[in-house]
């Protein structure tokens, strides 16, 4: 369930550089002449989420009350008031990510206050061999079942069709995919720019429930009728 497929290095690159960029080209370039004003992206909520707060990643200053503000230098070579997407926000973006985890304390040696972020659990997940790889080693007689949200921020659902892909070319043929339209990491309503937080589904407990139930004797469930939802299923079976 929001699944990952490749290092979590590839999945950095979707959540903070991709998914800004994407947006700031869909929603905020309204001329679509690929410039940003640094006034409507400072005040979009969203964005300001997208890269850290404020557009703290790349201005030095701001001052909305006498439309004072400045970038950094290194990427704002015009000295103007608009950033240029491609070679202004996107070099910025990049570098945020390799800042990752964002340690707010002087050093990878001090104690960790949370799980999240904290150096070792990084290094932990570098170490990883991606899934792609391990999912393949999987007993071809091991049933596998994928679910995923298509508006999934965190673990995209290109991510689920890679490892369904490496199932497929392996022949594991005992395996299912089920994607869900407008649901997010956490299977609840969300949008495709972040992730919204709410309870589970009911109709993908139910889907879960009947997946178990086929493959472990589990009890029929009945009270839950599937034309109450749309899913996109992808089913391989012997």
């Amino acid at each position: 369930m929001g699944t990952v497929a490749q290092n979590i290095s590839e999945i950095l690159d979707y959540q903070i550089v991709r998914i800004p960029m994407i947006y700031a080209k869909q929603v905020l370039d309204k001329n679509h002449n690929g410039l940003l004003s640094v006034q409507e992206a400072s005040e979009d909520l969203t964005f300001q989420g997208m890269v850290g707060g404020n557009l703290s990643l790349i201005l030095t200053q701001q001052n909305l009350q006498n439309d004072t503000i400045s970038l950094k230098p290194e990427y704002n070579p015009n000295n103007d008031t608009y950033i240029n997407i491609e070679t202004e926000l996107k070099p910025a973006l990049m570098e945020r990510a390799k800042l990752f985890p964002f340690l707010s304390s002087s050093g990878p040696s001090d104690k960790c206050t949370s799980i999240t972020g904290c150096q070792i659990w990084w290094n932990s997940f570098i170490a990883f061999e991606p899934n792609l790889n391990t999912i393949s080693k999987v007993p071809s007689n091991t049933s596998i079942l994928i679910l995923n949200g298509e508006n999934d921020t965190q673990t995209p659902v290109e991510q689920a069709m890679l490892l369904q892909q490496k199932l497929t070319e392996v022949n594991h043929h005992d395996h299912v995919l089920i994607t869900y339209p407008n649901l997010g990491h956490l299977f609840y309503p969300a949008s495709q720019w972040g992730t919204e937080f709410g309870p589970i589904q009911q109709y993908v407990l139910a889907d879960l429930y009947s997946w178990l139930e086929a493959h472990n004797g589990f009890t029929s469930l009945t009270t839950f009728s599937s034309s109450s939802y749309t899913s996109n299923t992808t089913k391989i079976n012997k």
